[in-house]
């Protein structure tokens, strides 16, 4: 009998980390008369409240790629907000598509912003948010848009870039920027200029913002989208997944996210 019960034991000990389930759901939400439609996820096995990440997608719009890593932020213990700027969950195929849509945005900022914020109450109020925990990451275009959120003064703990552009609608003004900013740069990427890099640099530091700016060797532009390189060959774009970028910049990610949350 003593056998058995210490058997039963250790396949309870042993099958309960399994009952952890991620909970992704679709969910849509509104700014002004716009339906965007973004994707949550979470650990439904832990209890309380927890902190939030805001995933902002690349230039091909809120997709499986930004999905994914909405539901790795929710395994390592987060409530993720992968959140739509584009309106109506729309994606792109074409970098033609693509230039349009996140060009649109661009050029109407404060729509831009009005989108971003909408998903930061979305995720905020959201039952399993620490709501005064709050945090941004994106890619590509979604790393411009996070990094234009922190300078807008947006009430964040702190922002991850991962290849994304650096130039700013509103250069960052003293004492305003709250969120401290990571920026993950290929460091082999033709779309950032060293000029851009060196403006960027000198714009934090003129502001006082707490920003810490790495640049990964040999990395292209979209090194962490295992899906670049097939596109950088079909559009005859410089293009490519670098594995080990991916791998630094995420942990780098992971660090900065308890840092900033055990502030």
């Amino acid at each position: 009998m003593t056998r058995i019960s210490l058997g039963l034991l250790l396949a309870i000990f042993t099958v309960a980390p399994a009952l952890a389930e991620i909970k992704g759901e679709m969910i849509e939400y509104k700014s002004g008369d716009t339906v965007l439609k973004g994707y949550l996820a979470y650990d439904d096995a832990i209890e309380g409240s927890r902190p939030g990440v805001l995933v902002v997608h690349e230039w091909w719009g809120r997709n499986d790629y930004a999905r994914k890593r909405a539901d790795m932020l929710a395994e390592l213990g987060y409530t993720a907000l992968a959140l739509d700027m584009y309106g109506d969950g729309k994606t792109a195929d074409h970098p033609e598509d693509a230039g349009k849509f996140s060009g649109w945005v661009k050029q109407n900022w404060e729509v831009g912003k009005e989108r971003f914020n909408a998903a930061y109450d979305v995720l905020k109020d959201h039952e399993t948010t620490a709501p005064k925990k709050i945090a941004a990451i994106g890619y590509c275009f979604g790393g411009g848009v996070v990094l234009e959120m922190a300078r807008a003064g947006t009430d964040l703990d702190g922002v991850v870039s991962f290849h994304g552009s650096l130039g700013a609608a509103t250069p960052a003004e003293k004492d305003k920027v709250k969120a401290k900013v990571l920026v993950f740069n290929g460091a082999d990427d033709p779309f950032v200029k060293p000029e851009a890099i060196a403006a960027f640099k000198k714009e934090m530091l003129d502001a006082g913002v707490d920003y810490e700016f790495v640049s990964l060797a040999g990395a292209k532009h979209a090194f962490t989208n295992p899906a670049a390189t097939e596109n950088g060959k079909k559009f005859g774009l410089p293009l490519a997944y670098n594995a080990e970028a991916d791998k630094q910049s995420w942990e780098g990610m992971q660090q900065f996210l308890k840092d900033v949350f055990a502030d």
